[in-house]
Protein backbone atom coordinates (compact mmCIF):
# COMPACT_ATOMS: atom_id res chain seq x y z
CA UNK A 1 0.00 0.00 0.00
CA UNK A 2 1.51 3.38 -1.02
CA UNK A 3 2.26 5.89 1.73
CA UNK A 4 -0.10 8.82 2.27
CA UNK A 5 0.88 12.36 1.49
CA UNK A 6 -0.46 15.19 3.66
CA UNK A 7 -0.29 18.72 2.30
CA UNK A 8 -1.57 22.27 2.68
CA UNK A 9 -3.35 23.85 -0.28
CA UNK A 10 -4.24 27.53 -0.56
CA UNK A 11 -7.99 27.88 -0.06
CA UNK A 12 -8.42 31.67 -0.08
CA UNK A 13 -6.46 34.87 -0.57
CA UNK A 14 -5.70 36.17 2.94
CA UNK A 15 -6.77 39.65 3.94
CA UNK A 16 -4.25 40.98 6.42
CA UNK A 17 -2.76 38.30 8.65
CA UNK A 18 -3.28 34.77 7.24
CA UNK A 19 -5.68 32.55 9.18
CA UNK A 20 -6.27 28.81 9.33
CA UNK A 21 -9.29 28.95 7.01
CA UNK A 22 -7.04 30.27 4.22
CA UNK A 23 -5.63 26.75 3.91
CA UNK A 24 -7.00 23.28 3.25
CA UNK A 25 -5.25 20.29 4.80
CA UNK A 26 -5.46 17.48 2.27
CA UNK A 27 -4.58 13.80 2.21
CA UNK A 28 -3.91 11.62 -0.82
CA UNK A 29 -1.81 8.59 -1.84
CA UNK A 30 1.77 9.25 -2.83
CA UNK A 31 2.22 9.00 -6.60
CA UNK A 32 4.94 7.22 -8.55
CA UNK A 33 7.58 9.27 -10.39
CA UNK A 34 7.44 9.18 -14.19
CA UNK A 35 10.44 9.03 -16.51
CA UNK A 36 12.81 11.87 -15.60
CA UNK A 37 11.18 12.47 -12.20
CA UNK A 38 12.07 11.70 -8.60
CA UNK A 39 10.08 11.32 -5.39
CA UNK A 40 11.29 13.25 -2.36
CA UNK A 41 10.25 12.63 1.22
CA UNK A 42 10.29 16.12 2.73
CA UNK A 43 12.13 16.39 6.06
CA UNK A 44 12.26 20.14 6.70
CA UNK A 45 10.25 23.05 5.31
CA UNK A 46 11.49 26.63 5.27
CA UNK A 47 9.07 29.31 6.49
CA UNK A 48 9.88 32.71 5.02
CA UNK A 49 8.29 36.18 5.00
CA UNK A 50 8.11 36.04 1.21
CA UNK A 51 5.45 33.32 1.50
CA UNK A 52 2.95 36.02 2.45
CA UNK A 53 3.65 37.83 -0.82
CA UNK A 54 3.41 34.63 -2.87
CA UNK A 55 -0.26 34.22 -1.95
CA UNK A 56 -1.32 37.70 -3.08
CA UNK A 57 -2.89 37.83 -6.53
CA UNK A 58 -0.55 40.55 -7.75
CA UNK A 59 2.21 40.85 -10.32
CA UNK A 60 5.55 39.95 -8.77
CA UNK A 61 8.84 38.23 -9.52
CA UNK A 62 7.05 34.86 -9.71
CA UNK A 63 3.41 33.86 -10.28
CA UNK A 64 1.20 33.79 -7.18
CA UNK A 65 0.25 30.45 -5.68
CA UNK A 66 -3.07 29.51 -7.23
CA UNK A 67 -6.18 28.72 -5.23
CA UNK A 68 -6.19 24.96 -4.71
CA UNK A 69 -2.45 24.62 -5.30
CA UNK A 70 0.02 23.22 -2.76
CA UNK A 71 1.55 26.09 -0.82
CA UNK A 72 4.94 26.99 -2.25
CA UNK A 73 7.90 26.49 0.10
CA UNK A 74 11.56 25.64 0.03
CA UNK A 75 12.47 22.37 1.66
CA UNK A 76 14.96 19.61 2.30
CA UNK A 77 14.36 15.92 1.86
CA UNK A 78 15.61 12.52 0.86
CA UNK A 79 15.05 10.81 -2.48
CA UNK A 80 12.91 7.69 -2.01
CA UNK A 81 12.37 6.79 -5.68
CA UNK A 82 14.05 8.07 -8.82
CA UNK A 83 13.71 7.78 -12.58
CA UNK A 84 16.06 10.71 -13.07
CA UNK A 85 19.72 9.78 -13.76
CA UNK A 86 20.98 12.81 -11.81
CA UNK A 87 19.55 11.56 -8.53
CA UNK A 88 19.73 8.27 -6.66
CA UNK A 89 17.64 6.84 -3.86
CA UNK A 90 19.13 8.04 -0.59
CA UNK A 91 20.38 11.39 -1.92
CA UNK A 92 19.61 14.36 0.29
CA UNK A 93 18.30 17.28 -1.74
CA UNK A 94 16.95 20.82 -1.46
CA UNK A 95 14.39 22.51 -3.67
CA UNK A 96 10.92 24.03 -3.87
CA UNK A 97 8.94 21.05 -2.57
CA UNK A 98 5.93 22.79 -1.03
CA UNK A 99 4.21 22.40 2.31
CA UNK A 100 3.70 18.64 2.13
CA UNK A 101 5.24 15.34 3.18
CA UNK A 102 6.19 14.07 -0.30
CA UNK A 103 6.97 15.86 -3.55
CA UNK A 104 7.39 14.63 -7.11
CA UNK A 105 9.73 16.78 -9.19
CA UNK A 106 11.50 16.67 -12.53
CA UNK A 107 14.71 17.76 -10.83
CA UNK A 108 14.84 21.31 -12.10
CA UNK A 109 16.02 23.58 -9.31
CA UNK A 110 16.81 20.59 -7.09
CA UNK A 111 20.28 20.49 -5.52
CA UNK A 112 22.11 17.67 -3.80
CA UNK A 113 23.28 18.47 -0.28
CA UNK A 114 25.65 16.67 2.06
CA UNK A 115 24.50 16.17 5.69
CA UNK A 116 28.08 15.20 6.60
CA UNK A 117 29.26 18.79 6.07
CA UNK A 118 26.75 20.51 8.36
CA UNK A 119 23.45 19.41 9.95
CA UNK A 120 20.59 19.39 7.45
CA UNK A 121 18.73 22.47 8.80
CA UNK A 122 21.78 24.64 8.00
CA UNK A 123 20.98 24.12 4.31
CA UNK A 124 17.78 26.10 4.82
CA UNK A 125 19.68 28.76 6.73
CA UNK A 126 23.25 29.97 6.16
CA UNK A 127 23.97 27.52 3.34
CA UNK A 128 20.56 28.00 1.71
CA UNK A 129 18.56 30.86 0.23
CA UNK A 130 18.73 32.72 3.53
CA UNK A 131 22.51 32.86 3.49
CA UNK A 132 22.63 33.59 -0.23
CA UNK A 133 20.26 36.52 0.23
CA UNK A 134 22.43 37.97 2.97
CA UNK A 135 25.68 37.37 1.08
CA UNK A 136 24.71 38.84 -2.26
CA UNK A 137 22.42 41.52 -0.86
CA UNK A 138 25.16 42.91 1.34
CA UNK A 139 28.26 42.34 -0.76
CA UNK A 140 26.92 42.92 -4.28
CA UNK A 141 24.17 45.47 -3.65
CA UNK A 142 25.43 47.13 -0.48
CA UNK A 143 29.13 46.98 -1.34
CA UNK A 144 30.43 47.72 2.18
CA UNK A 145 33.97 48.97 2.65
CA UNK A 146 36.17 48.39 5.71
CA UNK A 147 35.44 50.94 8.41
CA UNK A 148 31.99 51.82 7.13
CA UNK A 149 28.86 51.68 9.28
CA UNK A 150 26.38 48.98 8.32
CA UNK A 151 22.88 48.94 9.84
CA UNK A 152 20.55 45.96 9.42
CA UNK A 153 16.91 45.66 10.49
CA UNK A 154 15.34 42.42 11.73
CA UNK A 155 18.89 41.74 12.84
CA UNK A 156 18.05 38.69 14.94
CA UNK A 157 16.11 37.15 12.06
CA UNK A 158 17.46 34.63 9.61
CA UNK A 159 18.78 37.01 6.94
CA UNK A 160 19.64 39.92 9.22
CA UNK A 161 21.81 37.81 11.53
CA UNK A 162 23.92 36.63 8.60
CA UNK A 163 24.16 40.13 7.09
CA UNK A 164 25.55 41.55 10.32
CA UNK A 165 28.12 38.79 10.72
CA UNK A 166 29.35 39.12 7.14
CA UNK A 167 29.65 42.89 7.64
CA UNK A 168 31.84 42.22 10.70
CA UNK A 169 33.95 39.79 8.68
CA UNK A 170 34.43 42.65 6.20
CA UNK A 171 35.62 44.90 9.07
CA UNK A 172 32.60 47.18 9.26
CA UNK A 173 30.98 48.83 12.28
CA UNK A 174 27.68 46.95 12.60
CA UNK A 175 24.48 48.11 14.26
CA UNK A 176 21.49 45.77 14.41
CA UNK A 177 17.86 46.72 14.97
CA UNK A 178 15.84 44.02 16.73
CA UNK A 179 12.78 43.65 18.94
CA UNK A 180 13.29 43.02 22.64
CA UNK A 181 16.18 42.82 25.08
CA UNK A 182 16.93 39.13 24.47
CA UNK A 183 17.28 39.53 20.70
CA UNK A 184 19.47 42.60 21.19
CA UNK A 185 21.66 40.68 23.65
CA UNK A 186 21.94 37.79 21.19
CA UNK A 187 23.18 39.83 18.24
CA UNK A 188 25.79 41.68 20.31
CA UNK A 189 27.06 38.99 22.68
CA UNK A 190 26.65 35.90 20.51
CA UNK A 191 27.00 37.24 16.96
CA UNK A 192 29.47 40.06 17.56
CA UNK A 193 27.49 43.09 16.41
CA UNK A 194 28.94 46.35 17.74
CA UNK A 195 25.59 47.69 18.94
CA UNK A 196 21.88 46.88 19.03
CA UNK A 197 18.80 49.06 18.96
CA UNK A 198 15.59 47.72 20.51
CA UNK A 199 12.83 49.12 18.31
CA UNK A 200 10.20 48.07 20.84
CA UNK A 201 11.67 50.20 23.61
CA UNK A 202 13.77 52.89 21.92
CA UNK A 203 13.33 55.81 19.58
CA UNK A 204 15.00 54.24 16.56
CA UNK A 205 15.71 57.52 14.80
CA UNK A 206 17.46 58.99 17.84
CA UNK A 207 19.31 55.76 18.64
CA UNK A 208 20.64 55.54 15.09
CA UNK A 209 21.96 59.07 15.41
CA UNK A 210 23.74 58.04 18.62
CA UNK A 211 25.18 54.77 17.29
CA UNK A 212 26.04 56.01 13.78
CA UNK A 213 27.88 59.25 14.54
CA UNK A 214 29.03 59.72 10.94
CA UNK A 215 25.79 58.42 9.44
CA UNK A 216 24.78 55.10 7.90
CA UNK A 217 26.89 53.94 4.95
CA UNK A 218 24.91 50.76 4.22
CA UNK A 219 21.37 50.08 5.42
CA UNK A 220 20.07 46.55 4.81
CA UNK A 221 16.30 46.75 5.02
CA UNK A 222 14.17 43.75 5.92
CA UNK A 223 11.18 45.54 7.42
CA UNK A 224 10.25 48.80 5.63
CA UNK A 225 7.82 51.21 7.28
CA UNK A 226 8.88 53.41 10.19
CA UNK A 227 12.31 51.85 10.56
CA UNK A 228 13.16 52.55 6.92
CA UNK A 229 12.07 56.16 7.56
CA UNK A 230 14.43 56.36 10.53
CA UNK A 231 17.34 55.01 8.49
CA UNK A 232 16.69 57.51 5.69
CA UNK A 233 16.96 60.29 8.26
CA UNK A 234 20.47 59.16 9.26
CA UNK A 235 22.29 58.50 5.99
CA UNK A 236 25.91 59.32 5.27
CA UNK A 237 26.87 60.83 1.93
CA UNK A 238 26.99 58.13 -0.72
CA UNK A 239 24.97 55.67 1.38
CA UNK A 240 23.54 52.51 -0.14
CA UNK A 241 20.17 51.13 0.94
CA UNK A 242 19.54 47.47 0.15
CA UNK A 243 15.83 46.70 -0.11
CA UNK A 244 15.52 43.01 0.71
CA UNK A 245 12.07 42.91 2.28
CA UNK A 246 9.38 44.83 4.14
CA UNK A 247 7.86 42.41 6.63
CA UNK A 248 6.14 45.22 8.54
CA UNK A 249 4.00 45.82 5.45
CA UNK A 250 3.17 42.33 4.19
CA UNK A 251 -0.04 41.90 6.16
CA UNK A 252 -1.37 45.43 5.63
CA UNK A 253 -4.98 45.62 4.52
CA UNK A 254 -4.31 48.96 2.84
CA UNK A 255 -1.56 50.24 0.55
CA UNK A 256 2.06 49.59 1.49
CA UNK A 257 3.52 52.60 3.26
CA UNK A 258 6.41 54.04 1.30
CA UNK A 259 9.05 56.42 2.67
CA UNK A 260 7.94 60.02 2.90
CA UNK A 261 11.48 61.36 3.35
CA UNK A 262 12.94 59.77 0.23
CA UNK A 263 14.51 63.11 -0.73
CA UNK A 264 17.23 62.18 1.76
CA UNK A 265 18.56 60.11 -1.15
CA UNK A 266 19.08 63.33 -3.09
CA UNK A 267 20.73 65.39 -0.37
CA UNK A 268 23.03 62.51 0.59
CA UNK A 269 23.72 61.34 -2.99
CA UNK A 270 22.53 57.94 -1.83
CA UNK A 271 21.08 54.97 -3.68
CA UNK A 272 18.23 52.62 -2.82
CA UNK A 273 18.14 49.33 -4.71
CA UNK A 274 16.09 46.17 -4.48
CA UNK A 275 17.61 42.70 -4.74
CA UNK A 276 16.37 39.18 -5.41
CA UNK A 277 18.54 36.23 -4.60
CA UNK A 278 17.36 34.25 -7.64
CA UNK A 279 19.40 36.60 -9.83
CA UNK A 280 22.59 35.08 -8.40
CA UNK A 281 21.83 31.40 -8.95
CA UNK A 282 24.97 30.84 -11.02
CA UNK A 283 27.10 31.99 -8.07
CA UNK A 284 25.48 30.03 -5.23
CA UNK A 285 28.28 27.46 -5.13
CA UNK A 286 30.94 30.18 -4.75
CA UNK A 287 29.03 31.90 -1.94
CA UNK A 288 28.25 28.60 -0.21
CA UNK A 289 31.90 27.56 -0.21
CA UNK A 290 33.01 30.88 1.29
CA UNK A 291 30.32 30.84 3.98
CA UNK A 292 31.05 27.20 4.84
CA UNK A 293 34.68 28.19 5.38
CA UNK A 294 33.61 31.07 7.64
CA UNK A 295 31.44 28.66 9.62
CA UNK A 296 34.30 26.18 9.98
CA UNK A 297 36.53 29.01 11.24
CA UNK A 298 33.92 30.07 13.81
CA UNK A 299 33.33 33.43 12.14
CA UNK A 300 29.74 32.75 11.10
CA UNK A 301 27.08 31.33 13.41
CA UNK A 302 23.45 30.44 12.88
CA UNK A 303 20.41 29.62 14.94
CA UNK A 304 17.42 27.60 13.79
CA UNK A 305 13.92 27.86 15.24
CA UNK A 306 12.50 24.42 14.42
CA UNK A 307 8.86 23.58 15.07
CA UNK A 308 7.80 19.95 14.75
CA UNK A 309 4.77 18.80 12.82
CA UNK A 310 3.38 19.62 9.39
CA UNK A 311 -0.07 20.31 10.86
CA UNK A 312 1.28 23.32 12.75
CA UNK A 313 2.00 25.20 9.51
CA UNK A 314 -0.73 27.89 9.62
CA UNK A 315 0.02 28.87 13.21
CA UNK A 316 3.80 28.55 12.91
CA UNK A 317 3.93 30.78 9.83
CA UNK A 318 2.43 33.62 11.88
CA UNK A 319 5.45 33.62 14.20
CA UNK A 320 7.30 35.50 11.46
CA UNK A 321 4.83 38.38 11.42
CA UNK A 322 4.53 38.58 15.19
CA UNK A 323 8.28 38.65 15.74
CA UNK A 324 8.11 35.43 17.76
CA UNK A 325 10.76 33.42 15.93
CA UNK A 326 14.35 33.31 17.10
CA UNK A 327 16.59 32.63 14.13
CA UNK A 328 15.65 30.79 10.96
CA UNK A 329 12.09 29.44 11.22
CA UNK A 330 11.32 26.03 9.76
CA UNK A 331 9.09 23.00 10.19
CA UNK A 332 10.36 19.52 10.89
CA UNK A 333 7.97 17.23 9.05
CA UNK A 334 6.61 14.20 10.85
Amino acid sequence: MPPTNHKFRLAARPVGMPKSSDWTYAEEPVGEPKEGELLVQVLYISLDPAMRMWINDVRSYMPPVGIGEVMRALGLGIVTASRNPRFAVGDHVSGVFGVQEYAITDGRGVTKIDPRVVPLPKYLNVLGMTGMTAYFGLLDTGQPKPGETVVVSAAAGAVGAVVGQIAKIKNCHVVGIAGGAEKCRYIVQDLGFDAAIDYKNEDVKQSLRKQCTKGIDVYFDNVGGAILEAALANLARGARIVVCGAISQYCNTGPIAGPSNYLSLVSNRATMKGMLVIDYADRYAQAGAEMAAWMAAGKLKSREDIVEGLTTFPETLLKLFKGENSGKLMLKVG
